[in-house]
Parts: structure tokens; sequence; C-alpha cells
């Protein structure tokens, strides 16, 4: 796992390109500590850099920036292809350098071009790649979106990173807040692709290429679409619950032998759950020595999971790390956490995965981790409620809906006005009747799935927006993103697959652990797995109340049921009352109405009331309230 950043300066701008780009790719030293390198094509006005952590290869002959064998092609590459020894035998060149696969994935661009190389990886990726003889920019990305890759323009000047951090490092780059992306952050708590907080800035989507010409031009193609992928599969796996066990069980020891590979130790995240837990059990029977597994313990009892995962580690016979972690452990990573996300972010899990990560670098290069399952195998109850309130809403009569829908001509102050009201008058019965009609309205005005399977994620419904003068950018969520399928299940999943899961999931596994130099690597991400669990009929994921009935099973082949058989717990925190606890003084100082009315981006009014509720015992707002505190520590930050 790596690091990677660099600019393409048609304007003849910048000074010292080589300086510069040392500069931006020093920023990602957490990403690669192993080595460094820089190469700069000044009559071109390109330079890229890179920081690199080892594991294959781990000689000179992995160093990268890397030079094709031919000459033409110039690569920094962060991730691993996967797949990368069957490659070189179907490419078969004079004679091989090293054994990475880097070298590979070069080879494999300069003989079938850039396109049908990433169409035949199985990997996860961001990819600069350098056309010296068209003078012409390829940026690309892994088909989920496993790896992160930004880029920006302004002044003539192309920037790009494997973080944000590294783009503001040119003296080109442009600071300005996107408000939009900041409302859609306040409602999400992530910041859906292609947006960032930064107005100028652009996450490149999973599945595709950004090509830049010499003359300047700029175009983005689609290599893997979720959507479309979904479409041709679905429906296709006519067999039987055993059936779709079997091939399942193959699928997973597949990916799972391919990303065991590495000459660096190599562990896997376990909490005990269904995920993890067929995880490690499938990677113990494929070694021939006591795996390493990791989990963390809380002291909590109602946030702990090491009991279960010590109970299945014992089962498996794995080498079983377990690391008693404090509330004061948690606390005192906060300040750290605008830093690790160099743009807001507030999923709370972002805490114990940092926690877990550092411990488990203590022993391990590599650790796999069971991140994807539930949105590809129907492990969350969205997928049971959103397509039945899909339908009732369906039966809704039309004048209803015409009168939600006509809200929308009102001015906004109105039920603006109608929620602070209703807040107001509830709030010494705890109660909120303004807010829930409003979300009511809301929720009829859904025009698609899509729209109200956003509105599941939205955090500040049936209120004033959180943003001064801004409403949440556009995201797939408002588009016709759901792939053409009568199955309203498949299709949330998949919209999941397109945004939660890269957007949030993604970004909290990859940060985490590359904070601290541990790779991350994730099986139930390999394309193969993920369009099969999309072949699949609902019924063979979500059988009744059940998710991930089809997993279970293959679990159940490895793992006695009753080790794993528990309600599904999640990697939860005590925000709440951290907030009337530890972290209150810092949260007052930061929620300062004062200070919020200077800065002029978030309504003081509202946060400061939801604060006081909150302090006062009156509401929950944790949630709302930590997605202010995530902006405003990295905002204070950016002084």
């Amino acid at each position: 796992m790596c690091g990677l950043a660099g600019f393409l300066d048609l304007s003849a701008q910048t000074p010292d390109r080589a300086s510069v780009v040392a500069a931006m790719a020093g920023t990602l030293v957490h990403r690669g500590p192993d080595d460094k390198g820089a190469w700069v094509d000044d009559a071109a006005g390109f330079a890229l850099g890179f920081r690199r952590l080892a594991i294959l290869d781990l000689s000179p002959q992995g160093h990268q920036p890397m030079v094709s064998g031919d000459g033409r092609w110039v690569i920094a590459f962060n991730g691993e292809i996967y797949n990368h020894a069957e490659l070189r035998d179907r490419l078969q060149p004079a004679g091989w350098r090293g054994h990475s696969d880097t070298e590979v994935l070069l080879e494999a661009v300069s003989r079938w071009g850039i396109e049908q190389a990433l169409t035949r990886c199985d990997g996860m990726f961001a990819i600069a790649l350098w056309d010296r003889a068209e003078r012409t920019l390829h940026l690309a990305r892994d088909r989920i979106g496993e790896k992160p890759l930004y880029y920006a323009q302004a002044g003539g000047v192309l920037t790009f990173g494997s973080e944000l951090k590294a783009l503001a490092v040119h003296p080109s780059f442009d600071r300005t807040i996107d408000r939009q992306a900041l409302a859609l952050f306040m409602q999400l708590g992530w910041i859906a692709a292609p947006h960032t907080i930064y107005a100028a800035a652009r996450k490149l989507m999973p599945g595709t290429i950004l090509t830049v010409t010499g003359g300047g031009a700029l175009s983005v193609r689609s290599y893997w679409s979720a959507p479309d992928r979904a479409r041709a599969v679905a429906g296709t796996f006519t067999g039987g619950a055993a059936a779709a066990g079997e091939r399942l069980d193959q699928l997973l020891r597949s990916s799972v032998a391919l990303r065991m590979q590495a000459d660096v130790p190599v562990g896997v995240f376990l909490s005990g759950g269904i995920d993890s837990s067929l995880m490690a059990a499938i990677m113990q029977q494929m070694s021939g020595q006591a795996i390493h597994t990791f989990t963390i313990g809380f002291d909590q009892p109602g946030y702990d999971e090491s009991p279960h995962a010590r109970a299945v580690a014992d089962y498996l016979g794995t080498r079983h790390t377990e690391v008693p972690i404090t509330d004061d452990d948690a606390l005192a990573l906060v300040p750290d956490l605008p830093t690790i996300w160099d743009e807001p972010f507030a999923d709370p899990a972002q805490l114990p995965t940092c926690l877990l990560a550092r411990a488990t670098r203590r022993d391990v290069t590599v650790a796999l981790s069971g991140d994807g399952a539930d949105e590809l195998f129907g492990g969350y109850g969205i997928y049971r409620s959103l397509p039945r309130d899909w339908r009732r809403l369906d039966g809704v009569p039309p004048w209803l809906r015409r009168l939600a829908a006509g809200l929308d001509l009102l001015p906004a102050s109105v039920p603006n006005a109608a929620a602070r009201l209703g807040a107001l008058v509830g709030r010494r019965r705890r109660s909120y009747p303004g807010f829930r009609m409003k979300k009511a309205f809301e929720t009829l005005r859904a025009g698609s799935l899509g729209e109200l399977h956003g509105q599941h994620y939205a955090r500040w419904r049936g209120m004033p927006s959180p943003v001064l003068g801004a409403r949440p950018a556009p995201t797939a969520f408002s588009g016709t993103g759901l792939p053409e399928t009568d199955d309203p299940a498949l299709a949330v999943m998949v919209m999941d697959a397109r945004t939660y899961l890269p957007d949030d999931l993604c970004v909290k596994t990859d940060r985490a652990t590359m904070a601290c130099s541990l790779e991350a690597r994730l099986p139930f991400l390999d394309h193969a797995v993920v369009e099969f669990a999309w072949s699949l009929p609902t019924d063979l994921k979500i059988a009744g109340d059940t998710g991930k009935a089809v997993l279970r099973e293959v679990l159940y082949r490895h793992v006695p049921r009753a080790l794993v058989d528990r309600p599904k717990m999640g990697f939860e925190v005590p925000i709440g009352r951290w907030l009337n606890g530890q972290l209150r003084d810092w949260a007052g100082d930061l929620l300062n109405e004062d200070r919020l009315r200077r800065q002029g981006l978030l309504d003081a009014g509202l946060i400061g009331a939801c604060w006081r509720d909150h302090r006062g015992g009156a509401k929950n707002w944790q949630t709302q309230l930590w997605h202010a505190l995530m902006f405003q520590a990295w905002f204070e930050g950016q002084g």
C-alpha cells in the first residue's frame, strides 16, 4: 500500500517542480514509510511523486515511479493487483526486472492499453499513468472504490493524489469550501463522490479513468459500472440455496487466497461476527500455521465484542491478540481525527477502527477485513424496510402526494418555521411534532426509491438546513443511479455499493489503516464475489427477517452456529455519553455560538439549540452534533 501525488502544469507556472512534487508526496509518508521516489518531465510540465509501503517485492526492483520496459509509460500505483501472477504468465515479456505487481500492471498497459489492462485486473488500486509518447495523463480507480484518488484543476494546473493534503501543498490549490458539499456532509457524515469539501477538488469515481491530454482536454470514462453490471447479472443464478452456498464458498476461498499473498506478515480483523469469522475460518484452513487474529475489547459491556471474537479464535486455533481499550484511549485519539481524515468525516466507528489498526500494526503489515458483506448480502434492515416503505408510498392517495410536493413552492422559511415552532412547543415534552411533520412530508415527496434511500441517511431531516445558504450537493441518490430491476432490495444494495460503501466504509478503513502504515484487504469486494451476490435472487440473501442467509450457510460449514448466531452489534462507541462527559468542554468550545456566527458557515442558532437540548437531556442529538464537531475540528485545523 502506498501514496501517490503529482501534477500536470500546462501553464508552466510551478517553480522547482521536483521540490514541489516531493513535498506533496511527503504529506503521505504514513501511507508509504519504506521508500520514496519522484519522476519529472519538465518539458511537459508533469511531475509524479510516490511513497511506498513494501508488500510485494521488497527489493529496489519494486521502486516507484516505475518506467515500462519500452520506456513509454511511467506509473505510480497505490494498491494491489491480486492476480498479477496469472497476468505475468499471459504477458511473458522478454525479461522481468522483479516480481512486483506494479511491473506486471505496466507491461499489461503497454500490451493491451489501459482500459483492457484494468478490465483484466483483480485488485484494489489508484493509478497515475503518464504516456510519454502522447504526453497524456491517465488517472484510474478500482471498481468498488477501495483506494482513494483526488484531483483538482485551477489556473491551468491539474493536481492529483491519494489524499487531499497532498494536493493542498501545490501553490495553485484553491481552498475555497464548497457549501453544498458541507451541507451534504452534515446530512450524511461523509461526502459522496465526486464531491469533496473543497469547491475545486473532486474524487475520481470508482471504476473510471480520467484522461488529460497535452492540450489540456479532460475526459472521464467508465470501464466498470455497478448499475450496469448488476443489470447484466441480476437473476442469472438459478440454483438453490445449497448450490449458492457451494459457489460462494469457492469464490471466497479464491478471493481470500489471493489476498493472503505478501512478502510481509498477514493477519485478519476478528469481531466474532459473521463476516470476520468467515474470513478467519477460511484463512486458517488455507494456512500451514496458526493465523494471527486481532480484536479490541471495550471496558463498556454493551460495546464489547471481544468475548465473541475470543470464542471463535479459540475454536479455530488462531494466534489471537486482544487489546483492551478504555474511554481514555479512544478520547485521546479525537484530536487526531481531522488529520487522519483530511476532509470532514463523522462515522463514529472511525475511532475503534483506528485503535484496532494501531494494535494490529505492531505484529503484521497486512490485515484482511470483512467489510462489504452487509451491502452485498442484505445484512442491514433497510434492505427489508425501504422496499416495504416504497410499496406503501405507492398506495398513498395522489392528492396527498401532490400536497406534499406543493410544499416545495413555499418559501423555505415556512416549513422551517413550522419545524422551529414544533420544537419550541414540544421541547418540554421531549417531542418534536414540527420536525416529525416535516419529515413525513419529505417522505411523501420522495419521487423514487433512490430519493427514499437518500432520506434514510439524512441526519437533519425535518429541520432547517444546518449550513447557511446551502442545500446538499446532488448525489446518486437524487439521480437515476439505481439499476433497472424489478427487485427493490437489490436496487438499494447496489446503490449502497455505489455510495455508502466506497464513500464511508472504504474511506474509514483506508484512512484508519494507512494512518499507521497498515494495509487492509477486503475479500468480499473481489468483483467476482460482488457480481455473484448481485446474480442471486433476494430470497437467498434475505430469508424473512434474517439477512445474509447464504453467507450464514457458508459460515456454518466452518464454525458452529452457536458461536456466531447473535444480534448484530456493529462498531459502536458511546458518543452521546462522552459529549456530556469527558468531551463536554471540547465540544462546547467548538460549538460556541459566537464562534459559529463569526465563521458564517453553520447555523449557530440551530446547532446551539441542539447542543443545549443534548446537555439538558431533552433529546439525544449525538449524531448531528458529531457531524458538526467533526467539521468544526477540521475547519479549525485549516487555519
